[in-house]
């Protein structure tokens, strides 16, 4: 087919073109934001790129445009699909239904840790030598590229709850069809397009109706909003984990580098180069799926000893360097205090600097201030805090500053939070840089001006 993606630079949908290109598809796409590193891959796949969305850019001869789902009404290239009577799909739908239909679908779902257990996942299952395909969300380190066909029938996908298109309002996942989920956790999140808790929980339980009774559930064991998803209803076998649950772990050193797993009497321990007692529930939850696809335990826990993690997720961008800065996603109060929790602890194990976050609140639900009265007690772990008050915020972040119980300070300028930072911190310190943006490449350009401080030395 002759495919056209609107909105192909995101990180789902030029996922999904590469998908779509390695079946043999003529693939080209247009986005407002031409920009690598994904630009750079598409072209690389040979799929070619328009800048804005006009839409002289959609070829005449298209025989299907896959709209994503930033796009919306008044959009002109939208305007054009509609009017012309061009057919159209979404993303999700897309590949739902020419990836995904016939294959051993690992749907990996949750508030948090959805990219970082999805790749987990798929190098468990790679490290069993299944050669599974794969998409999602981030760039797995052990993978290089975020999505690939595969040459088996199993497939593992991030499994997002954000609505599919301006045309179908429900969550992405119900277009997948997983026969072994994982449900990591559920809090309240994208509060531009959920009213409350309970609109999330419906739309999991849409996803928990898909799972046939041949398959399985894996969820941990006292999750309460999950737990309110199962009690709608389930038809699938389930396996919990934590401490009470099928699966057991229990953490061997206070950063979670090193942990124990028990399963059915089968104990297996891992050492790792993760930290956070919450990677290690994340962990636990693909071994548990990676069994139900037939991998054993053990397989699972040596292929665990040699992940590394996915970029931008606590990845350290100056290996080696007496300040140690690390680029981490995390968006959200739950995953900002485990992150930090994690970083902590590590800290404290070597015994020496203080932890020093840095954070940008700009999803949806920042700017919405839903979880501003949260913030505070999230980075209770760091020793000081950086806050930059992102455009497009009507409140202010001296509110969430003025509540920490370490110092705090607010910058709204980048070029200041850099020299303030920089002038802050000592040797032996560590700086976790947080946003689910670009931050104007912030980690980076502070590891560079910490170099430029210290004369150049590592």
């Amino acid at each position: 087919m002759k495919l056209h993606i609107l909105g192909i630079c995101g990180t789902f949908m030029g996922s999904l073109a590469q998908l779509a290109k390695a079946q043999g598809h003529d693939v080209s796409g247009s986005d407002a934001g031409v920009y690598p590193p994904m630009s750079d891959q598409l072209e690389a796949a040979g799929i070619t790129l328009t800048e804005g969305f006009d839409p002289s850019g959609i070829p005449a001869d298209c025989d299907l445009v896959i709209i994503g789902n930033a796009m919306s009404r008044g959009n002109p290239s939208v305007e054009y699909v509609l009017d012309r009577g061009i057919p159209y799909t979404s993303g999700p739908q897309w590949l739902g239904q020419y990836v995904l239909r016939g294959r051993w679908v690992a749907a990996v779902s949750g508030t948090h840790g959805k990219t970082t257990t999805s790749s987990m996942l798929a190098w468990i299952l790679e490290s069993a030598g299944m050669s599974p395909g794969y998409l999602i969300g981030g760039v797995p380190e052990n993978f290089s590229v975020s999505a690939r066909l595969g040459d088996s029938p199993f497939f593992v996908i991030e499994a997002d709850e954000y609505d599919t298109a301006f045309f179908d309002k429900r969550s992405k996942f119900v277009h997948y069809q997983p026969r072994t989920l994982i449900m990591n956790n559920l809090e309240f999140d994208h509060a531009d397009i959920f009213p409350d808790l309970a609109a999330i929980e419906r739309q999991f339980h849409h996803l928990v109706r898909t799972v046939p009774g041949t398959g399985l559930i894996v969820s941990p064991h006292n999750d309460p909003a999950l737990g309110r998803v199962m009690q709608q209803g389930c038809w699938t076998p389930v396996q919990t984990c934590g401490a009470d649950g099928d699966w057991q772990w229990r953490a061997l050193k206070a950063d979670g580098s090193a942990f124990e797993v028990n399963f059915e009497g089968q104990q297996v321990a891992v050492q790792w180069g993760l930290t956070g007692l919450h990677n290690i529930s994340n962990a636990v939850a693909a071994m548990a799926a990676a069994r139900h696809m037939g991998v054993t335990p053990a397989i699972g826990a040596e292929a665990l000893s040699g992940f590394r993690s996915v970029k931008r997720r606590m990845e350290c961008v100056n290996p080696g360097a007496d300040v140690p800065v690390y680029d981490d996603f995390a968006h959200h109060p739950t995953a900002i205090r485990t992150t930090l929790q994690g970083a902590r602890a590590q800290l404290d194990a070597d015994g020496k600097g203080r932890l020093i976050a840095v954070l940008e609140p700009r999803s949806n639900t920042m700017k919405l201030g839903r979880h501003k009265h949260e913030l505070a007690d999230s980075v209770v772990d760091a020793d000081q805090t950086f806050w930059f008050q992102p455009a497009g915020i009507d409140w202010s972040l001296q509110e969430v500053a003025d509540q920490c119980s370490a110092p705090a300070v607010v910058a709204d300028d980048i070029e200041a939070l850099l020299q303030q930072v920089c002038t802050a911190v000592a040797p032996g310190d560590r700086v976790v840089v947080m946003s689910n943006g670009g931050f104007h490449n912030f980690p980076r350009r502070l590891a560079s001006a910490l170099q430029q401080k210290t004369g150049g030395a590592a």
